[in-house]
């Protein structure tokens, strides 16, 4: 983690002397905005992977006698194939076009959605995958 840390505190570096140069020579609040924007979320990453680093032990990549070996192993869990992401982005057009249409389509929208994530987040508890 302290790679990390170190990637997202050069990008602070950057984006705090970038932004109020963007400002002043091109006078764009929106560009100037964004830039700002970025700059608070690589601060906020940063400031994370950090405490993530002095919280937790040198991982193998981290020192400098890491081996490949030392990072065998099992990785996590990883979902099979699944139809669930599919309906949620559909509800989420649905959501996002209520405004244009009318907002009963964002109504319905919300609905299917509430349904949508109920499924995906409980797939696992029946049919093939179930636990």
């Amino acid at each position: 983690m302290r790679m990390e840390s170190f990637i997202f505190a050069v990008l602070v570096i950057f984006f705090a002397i970038v932004a109020p140069v963007y400002w002043f020579m091109s006078g764009d609040p929106t560009g100037t905005t964004a830039l700002a924007l970025t700059f608070g979320v690589c601060l906020m990453l940063g400031g994370y992977t950090f405490l993530l680093a002095r919280n937790l032990p040198k991982r193998p990549e981290d020192r400098k006698d890491g081996e490949i070996v030392e990072g065998a192993g099992e990785l996590g869990f990883f979902p099979p194939s699944s139809i669930w992401p599919l309906y949620v982005a559909l509800t989420a057009s649905l959501i996002a076009l209520g405004p244009v249409f009318g907002w009963w389509l964002a109504l319905i929208g919300l609905a299917l959605g509430v349904a949508a994530v109920a499924g995906w987040l409980y797939q696992y508890y029946r049919g093939e995958f179930a636990h």
